[in-house]
């Protein structure tokens, strides 16, 4: 799936105008689907909210919940109010944060870690716990193929080295990432 720019740029608005009306300050946002047909279609997405760089809420749905449009809406308020990793974004921090989006690929089972394709692929791991490392996680950390790996089980509550014991069972996925500028 390609998105055109004023698609994402309109995906990116719409996350934030989700946010916003959860203060009161906007209505929840709504499309013309006729006028962007792709926005429709059912794929999954996170939302991740940064502030100065750091991480500061990430929620997403690996398969979608309804349309795009719909999934990054609900993620962007997830993102920003019910990440268990942090408290709820306050009004006072909204201006700070910087929105990006991920728009998933389908996924594929893979048989070898020789698969992997660092800043390409993202992992799901469904094993002994479960547990999703979006594409851009291995190169914003510069992790290795075996870094990646280590901190997929790490986030699934397994052991770092656990994926050497066995082949895991792993699925990789691309994603279409923007952010605002």
């Amino acid at each position: 799936m390609e998105l055109t720019s004023d698609e994402k740029e309109l995906l990116l608005n719409a996350a934030k105008q989700s946010i916003l009306s959860v203060f009161g300050e906007a209505e929840k946002p709504e499309i013309d689907y006729k006028a962007y047909p792709i926005l429709k279609d059912k794929y999954g997405a996170f939302v991740t909210l940064k502030i100065d760089n750091e991480l500061r809420g990430c929620i997403g749905y690996l398969v979608a919940i309804g349309p795009l449009f719909e999934t990054v809406c609900e993620a962007a308020m997830s993102s920003a109010f019910n990440d268990p990793r942090f408290r709820q974004l306050s009004r006072e921090e909204f201006d700070k944060i910087k929105v990006e989006i991920s728009v998933l690929s389908p996924f594929k089972p893979i048989n070898s870690y020789d698969e992997i394709e660092i800043g390409k692929h993202g992992l799901l791991l469904d094993e002994g716990g479960r547990a999703v490392l979006l594409p851009q996680v291995a190169t914003e950390n510069n992790y290795n193929r075996d870094q990646f790996l280590t901190a997929l089980c790490h986030k699934a509550g397994l052991y770092g080295d656990y994926w050497q014991e066995k082949m895991l069972k792993l699925k990789v996925f691309t994603a279409d990432i923007f952010a605002e500028k």
